[in-house]
């Protein structure tokens, strides 16, 4: 039986490149990070043997990087060698495999975050500082002197005044 291709799914963080491979039930799972390339292999529940190289697109650190397994996949922490650099892509190559998507379920565009960020902060400071500057009372002559401040509001319930 020849091997196929796992199911893969990736996404980009500053510092790291996840990478989920979608396999359930999976056996004699190894996964060799290395500072150019990933090779992963396991078997699925049905005995199918599994195999995918990625070059990737960057050099990534291979000691500072990790695999996790689940019982429906297997989730690489790829470290970056050069951090808050975006990947337009995981492999070397400009190439689409149809085995490999982006997980747009996980996928957040963080470039340019921390400008955004800043300029929020800088927002707030602004709208903190015209708040809390001290500023002389309203002046109030423009009212109507006539005008019985200290009178009950005729505007109550008729069903909630006293009968008299």
């Amino acid at each position: 039986m020849a091997r196929q291709h796992a199911r893969t799914l990736w996404y980009d963080r500053p510092r790291y490149v996840f990478m989920e491979f979608c396999v359930e039930d999976s056996t004699d799972v190894h996964v060799l990070i290395e500072d150019h390339r990933i090779v992963f292999s396991c078997k699925n529940a049905d005995g199918v043997e599994l195999y995918n190289e990625i070059e990737f697109y960057a050099k990534v650190n291979s000691k500072d990087s990790q695999d996790k397994r689940s019982g429906r996949s297997i989730t690489c922490f790829v470290r970056k060698w050069k951090e808050k650099v975006a990947w337009p892509r995981l492999t070397k190559e400009d190439i689409k495999p149809v085995w490999l998507s982006v997980d747009f379920d996980n996928w957040r565009d963080w470039e340019g975050d921390e400008e955004v960020e800043l300029a929020q902060v800088e927002h707030y400071a602004e709208l903190l500082q015209k708040v809390s500057t001290k500023r002389p009372p309203p002046a109030m002559d423009d009212l109507d002197p006539n005008l019985n401040l200290t009178k009950k509001s005729e505007c109550s319930s008729p069903g909630l005044r006293k009968s008299q």
